[in-house]
């Protein structure tokens, strides 16, 4: 590659990155350019480690041919299981013990399929020779396990990438890699958000409502939810299995609240508080019920699960209200929460804690009930009118009919105005 052209590539990488490219749109673009160049690319594949919950790192690659293969790839750990089998027999784990930053392959040498867990489709692909490059990070460019960028190239031509493709790579990926580097800091920046602040919030603070006291005044329907006597049961599992035990739990209304578009806030222990908004209140409403009532289902085939394996089960109390609340930034210079305050949600927890009291699963405040349509309101029945600690005014809280429980024809009924 004349040296016209690799400047023209590095440009194209420094003004991509800094736009925000995707990655496989990088790669892609790379491999194309260099091919044009004369560095004669049949596939590329790169990936890097990450901050994840549930993943390790993501992969990009691209083929000179068409294939059946994503251009983007999510991994696991690679501690234990087959991964774990796969990377130690990779060319990756081999440079990493060994020492290497690069190594070129020939991918017909005898016995290199044997050694190498790659190297078997990229021969079934036809391509002849490889160049596998590591991009390490110092420690102040570094995040978890993001401590490096793994690479390879491959090239269908008999004799390999001669030492003028070579060199132009050596200069080239680490630019690619700093590209790629950049667009998976922002991934991890979304995704701890995502993770620790809620979907909402997270898109909030990214787009820079990030200064104390910023804050703005929502209505908001508003769901406090938690476990029927988890200090009993926590008192009488073992240590090592509260954390299960609450995070089963969690994930059986995390993944309810979310799958209606609701915003979980904050974990609180065994409870979660949650907010339904937009312009449309009645349907926020109808949400945060179709949300409980996917809960219920799903406690109903998790205490399947637990009890098969006889671990405890419980099942869970629901308040919910609609109110406004102020919503943003609450705190110190120091440490800030992104999350709802006011009165509304002092209520929203009162009432779920009467649940208990009034012996039923779901209680909702007067507002949200007064607030459903005609439909809505039918489904849901005074349990009686209560003083709620804190709260100065008295009220008839309400509950879903028990004939919902009992009568397949009211609960039929009930599912088809959810599924509204």
């Amino acid at each position: 590659m004349e040296t016209a052209a690799r400047i023209e590539l590095m440009s194209w990488l420094v003004g991509e990155g800094l736009t925000g490219l995707p990655e496989n749109d990088l790669i892609r673009g790379f491999c194309e350019r260099c091919r044009a160049g004369g560095i004669d690319v049949s596939r590329g594949l790169v990936f890097i480690d990450t901050l994840h919950p549930i993943f390790e790192g993501r992969g990009f690659r691209w083929n000179d041919t068409a294939s059946n293969e994503s251009d983007v790839f999510e991994y696991g750990s690679t501690e234990i299981g087959e991964a774990a089998a796969n990377w130690r027999r990779s060319v990756f784990f081999h440079m990493l013990e060994e020492g290497h930053d690069e190594l070129r392959l020939d991918l017909h040498a005898p016995g290199i399929a044997d050694r190498f867990s790659m190297v078997g489709s990229l021969q079934e692909g036809g391509h002849r020779h490889g160049a596998v490059f590591l991009h390490k990070f110092g420690e102040a460019g570094s995040m978890g396990q993001m401590d490096c960028l793994y690479s390879y190239w491959a090239t269908r031509h008999e004799d390999g990438f001669d030492e003028r493709q070579m060199s132009a790579l050596r200069e080239l990926v680490p630019m690619l890699g700093l590209a790629i580097k950049s667009g998976a800091q922002m991934e991890i920046a979304r995704t701890l958000g995502r993770v620790y602040l809620g979907r909402d919030a997270a898109e909030q603070v990214l787009r820079g409502k990030i200064a104390r006291g910023v804050t703005e005044r929502i209505n908001a329907v508003l769901w406090f939810s938690d476990l029927r006597n988890s200090t009993g049961i926590s008192e009488a599992i073992g240590p090592d299995e509260i954390i299960p035990f609450l995070n089963d739990y969690a994930e059986a209304s995390i993944a309810a609240i979310h799958d209606v578009g609701g915003d979980v806030l904050k974990l609180i222990g065994d409870g979660i508080l949650a907010m339904f908004t937009g312009d449309d209140m009645v349907k926020a409403k109808r949400n945060a019920l179709r949300a409980e009532h996917q809960f219920r289902k799903n406690i109903a085939k998790l205490n399947a699960k637990r009890l098969a394996a006889n671990r405890p089960v419980t099942t869970a109390y629901v308040g919910l209200h609609e109110g406004e609340v102020f919503y943003g930034n609450i705190g110190s210079d120091e440490r800030l929460d992104f999350t709802v305050v006011g009165p509304s949600v002092n209520e929203v927890s009162r009432i779920a804690s009467m649940c208990s009291s009034v012996d039923r699963p779901l209680l909702t405040s007067s507002a949200f009930q007064a607030g459903l349509d005609a439909a809505g309101r039918k489904y849901l029945v005074s349990t009686g009118r209560y003083a709620l600690r804190g709260i100065g005014r008295a009220q008839d809280l309400y509950t879903l009919d028990p004939e919902i429980d009992s009568d397949e024809v009211v609960r039929g009924g009930y599912e088809r105005y959810l599924a509204r």
